[in-house]
């Protein structure tokens, strides 16, 4: 089944550089993407590692981690993009019978929003540096700093950890519905609970600021991504930018589907539907 497992990867890989082959949803998706770019997948290769493993009777499943990479080409530049998904390969009598994505979505707690009156007369100053912000999204998109709490739904908790290592001062401890924080093995809702950080965003007046924009061509790197990706106003994930691509539009790193050099819209996400909802945050660079 491992040389099976193998043979399937690689035939999927091949099927996203050559639009043969295998169909998927998840394939088609990405095809549909690159294409309205303007961007050639030039090779695609899959890695798998097993995880897991179950048998009872004639069926057999195999829970492992794809590691993805994409050579990009948009106009005259390469560049390689990187996802990395749990899959779950499921045999009978030892045949292949299916492979599917496991999904992990949601937050970790449904949080209130932090009240700007709550932080009247309060002062806290700093300098945002962008490029430690995204040297450690660049570090740790593929695996969890032992140094913070790690959740099965990480991607708040990473983008709070980049904003973080960029200087952005912390604010609020102990109170888990005020502040943006983590520390002595508690954190707020804030740093990581998506629907939090998008309120926080908007709201805050001192340590962490943002300004919304209305377009991801306005974003630098260093600035973050919210998403609602059923448009129901809950807001479900949050990325960090880390570069531009050719036309100017961000790239993200992201956890939980743990994401690098992505393209900023995740219109080649199983998350996405056509009600997409999306935050942009610049992050204010002195305060």
């Amino acid at each position: 089944m491992k040389q099976r497992l193998r043979e399937r990867l690689n035939e999927r890989a091949r099927s996203f550089v050559s639009g043969n082959g295998l169909k998927d949803e998840e394939i088609t998706r990405k095809q549909k993407l690159c294409q309205k770019r303007g961007v050639e997948i030039v090779r695609c290769s899959i890695r798998g590692q097993i995880v897991g493993r179950q048998t009872v009777e004639r069926e057999t499943k195999l829970v492992y981690v794809a590691h993805h990479q994409f050579l990009l080409k948009q106009g005259d530049v390469l560049y390689v993009e990187e996802q990395v998904e749990e899959r779950c390969a499921r045999f009978v009598n030892g045949e292949w019978a299916a492979d599917d994505r496991i999904s992990r979505t949601g937050g970790n707690v449904e949080a209130p929003r932090v009240e700007r009156e709550q932080w009247r007369g309060e002062r806290l100053s700093y300098q945002y540096d962008r490029a430690q912000a995204v040297r450690y999204a660049e570090t740790w998109w593929n695996r969890h700093n032992p140094a913070f709490p790690s959740f099965p739904v990480d991607c708040t908790n990473f983008v709070s950890q980049c904003l973080y290592a960029g200087g952005v001062p912390m604010t609020g401890y102990p109170n888990r519905a005020r502040g943006w924080w983590c520390q002595n093995g508690s954190w707020s809702y804030s740093w990581a609970v998506a629907h939090s950080l998008r309120w926080y965003l908007s709201g805050s007046r001192i340590g962490l600021q943002a300004v919304e924009v209305s377009e991801p061509g306005q974003l630098m790197a260093g600035d973050v991504i919210c998403y609602d990706f059923q448009g129901d106003g809950r807001f479900d994930h949050s990325a960090i930018v880390v570069a531009k691509d050719q036309e100017g539009m961000p790239l993200v790193n992201a956890h939980t589907t743990n994401s690098r050099m992505r393209y900023w819209s995740y219109e080649d996400s199983s998350a996405y539907t056509p009600n997409i909802r999306y935050k942009f945050f610049h992050i204010m660079d002195r305060k």
